[in-house]
Order: C-alpha cells, then sequence, then structure tokens
C-alpha cells in the first residue's frame, strides 16, 4: 500500500506500468533503451479514493484521463527507467494529495468603498486634463 495522505491509500496492484522508448535527446541510447514510464491509475473506479475527492481529481486530471477513466502519467526527463518510474509515481501522488485539499472559501462579492471610488475618479480626471493639454487649440 503506497500512503497518500491519512484518508488516502493506494494499492499497488491498481498501477500499471508501460516502458517505451523516450524521445528527445540522449544519442544512440534513445534509440535502443526504453527509459519512458507510461503509469496507468483507474482514477474513475478505484475503490482507495473517496468519492468527495473524485471529481476534483479527475478535474486536475485533464487532459490525461481517458474516456474510461483511466489517467495516464508519461514520465520521460530522466535517461534512467528507475528515476522515471519514481517520478511518474511523485506526480501521481502530487496530484491527489492536491485533490486532497479543501476547497478554498467562496468570494463574496464586496462593494467598493466610497473612498475608493472617490480615488478611482479623481485618477480619471487627473488622467482625462493630462489628455487635453495635449490636443492642438481651437482656433
Amino acid at each position: 500500500m503506497i500512503q497518500v495522505t491519512r484518508r488516502i491509500r493506494l494499492d499497488e496492484k491498481e498501477l500499471e506500468e508501460d516502458f517505451l522508448r523516450a524521445s528527445g535527446p540522449g544519442g544512440q541510447n534513445v534509440n535502443k533503451v526504453e527509459t519512458a514510464v507510461q503509469l496507468r491509475f483507474p482514477l474513475g473506479t478505484s475503490p482507495s479514493i473517496p468519492e468527495d475527492i473524485r471529481p476534483r481529481a479527475i478535474a486536475l486530471a485533464g487532459g490525461r484521463m481517458t474516456k474510461d477513466g483511466v489517467l495516464i502519467i508519461t514520465a520521460q526527463r530522466f535517461r534512467t527507467r528507475e528515476r522515471n518510474r519514481v517520478d511518474a509515481l511523485e506526480r501521481l501522488l502530487e496530484l491527489l494529495r492536491e485533490a486532497a485539499k479543501p476547497p478554498p472559501p467562496i468570494r463574496r462579492a464586496t462593494k467598493p468603498t466610497k473612498g475608493s471610488k472617490e480615488r478611482r475618479l479623481a485618477g480619471k480626471a487627473k488622467d482625462s486634463a493630462t489628455k487635453k493639454m495635449r490636443r492642438a487649440p481651437m482656433d
């Protein structure tokens, strides 16, 4: 079991890793070694994820989600397979931790104060006077 937060624990059996050839620089090593990692996690159906956290996690995942509800994280930053595996897992855990945070409080709209209205209008009047001075004189 992988501990994400106090409430969330992931079963390692739910994680599926595929290895593929990474793109980008790396010389001949790129063409012959499969160092990139594609981590798959069934975010939409996993019993490990509480129901109140699941919608936020899916929203945070965005385009990395498949129609089947599987989250796909591809890691190819590093030259070794092990470092890419750790990177993919850390990115999954970070996404789940972010989803587990409580949502920010709802912003309540307030009216501007009388002083802020006056300052805004005084600034507008000053800018208007400055621009009026730039005009050509009337004949």
